[in-house]
């Protein structure tokens, strides 16, 4: 067997940019629209410009990276000094790091029956967290501290998972927005019981926008303990936060958030979308537009005969009753998806890149297969 002659081994080049080829191609009509969830819009595009930003180079891995640094400092000016961010994947990862980070291995969560945690998430909670769930039925997916007496009991009965966290959504899986005042109450009543707060923020930006208040109005001010901070639905390509708002409320979180499957190598792609959202004002500008296209959509659909709105319309979801038939129907033109499917009840979203005219086709074709 030859050996190379010395020297004649190959170098490892960097192609230029202006030179690669790509292959990629577009696999679907960008003009198609729908209002079945604000998951299915695209990233912003001042999002994907942070991204191109943040590439190049190299970076530390694992988070010890400038954007997730600058990210902290980010987080400071919205939720306060104590507020720390932990980067992970997806909601699901936020909200498992979180109850886990929150409770003993014998704990408990006190939630809405309609949380995300409960019905949307594959039981990650409760298999991957190890925790069990104690749900209270709610007419309009908000708990109060009434409704939370229904499950805190029973902290020294072997026999039963001790409730240990209280966790709401803000804005709810139903589109209804807490108060202020109604978190404080929440937060005053599980505090004096002994038990955290956890806040859902999927659409926490949607929430903020609908009260006109900034985000810790309704978060640290009033005594949430940790939040799972939501970006992608938001604008963000994918991306959420972990974010402790009270450091004893918590421990071993980086643990948990490896231990979890939610530690990004490259984290600083994660970090710097969301400090795209937050460091100026592009969080509030996206959640205002998709609030104010659902309460387009709201009010072109209350002026159809046989439509019942079910909810208010509080955030950027509008919640209605009509005919099965029609559903299908119009499932044809446009995504969405049943509620309740046997009561004929249905949910159609608005996103940061809804527009006037795509909420006014809508509404037209609702009439037109309501006509037939």
């Amino acid at each position: 067997m030859g050996t190379a002659r010395p020297g004649s081994e190959r170098k490892a080049s960097v192609a230029d940019p202006a030179t690669i080829r790509t292959d990629a191609r577009r696999h679907h009509d960008p003009q198609v629209r729908g209002f079945a969830s604000d998951n299915y819009a695209g990233a912003h595009p001042e999002v994907l410009a942070a991204i191109a930003l943040a590439n190049g180079g190299h970076q530390i891995a694992y988070g010890e990276d400038d954007y997730t640094e600058h990210l902290q400092r980010v987080m400071h000016s919205h939720f306060g000094s104590t507020a720390e961010a932990f980067p992970v994947f997806n909601g699901t990862g936020a909200n498992v790091v979180s109850l886990q980070a929150m409770t003993d291995r014998w704990g408990a969560v006190i939630c809405a029956e309609s949380a995300h945690i409960n019905v949307d998430e594959g039981g990650a909670p409760e298999r991957v967290g190890g925790l069990k769930l104690l749900t209270v039925p709610t007419p309009d997916g908000k708990l109060t501290p009434e409704l939370i007496d229904r499950q805190a009991y029973g902290w020294d009965d072997e026999h039963r998972a001790m409730p240990q966290v209280v966790s709401i959504t803000q804005n709810t899986e139903l589109g209804t927005v807490y108060t202020p005042d109604e978190i404080r109450a929440i937060c005053e009543h599980s505090h004096e019981r002994g038990m955290k707060v956890h806040l859902d923020g999927a659409r926490i930006a949607n929430a903020a926008a609908s009260l006109d208040v900034p985000m810790r109005t309704f978060t640290n001010a009033v005594g949430v303990d940790v939040l799972s901070f939501g970006g992608t639905k938001n604008g963000a390509l994918f991306g959420e936060a972990v974010v402790v708002l009270n450091p004893d409320a918590v421990r071993a979180m980086k643990h948990l958030r490896k231990l979890s499957m939610q530690l990004a190598s490259k984290m600083r792609f994660v970090s710097v979308q969301l400090e795209a959202l937050l460091a100026r004002d592009l969080w509030l500008r996206n959640a205002r537009h998709a609030n104010t296209m659902a309460q387009r959509l709201a009010e072109g659909v209350r002026a159809v005969d046989g439509v019942e709105i079910l909810h208010p319309v509080q955030a950027n979801a509008v919640f209605a009753r009509l005919p099965h038939g029609v559903s299908e129907r119009l499932q044809k033109r446009f995504r969405f998806y049943f509620w309740d499917e046997a009561a004929g009840d249905v949910r159609w979203m608005c996103a940061f890149d809804t527009t006037e005219d795509d909420v006014d086709a809508f509404v037209l074709a609702l009439k037109e297969e309501m006509a037939k």
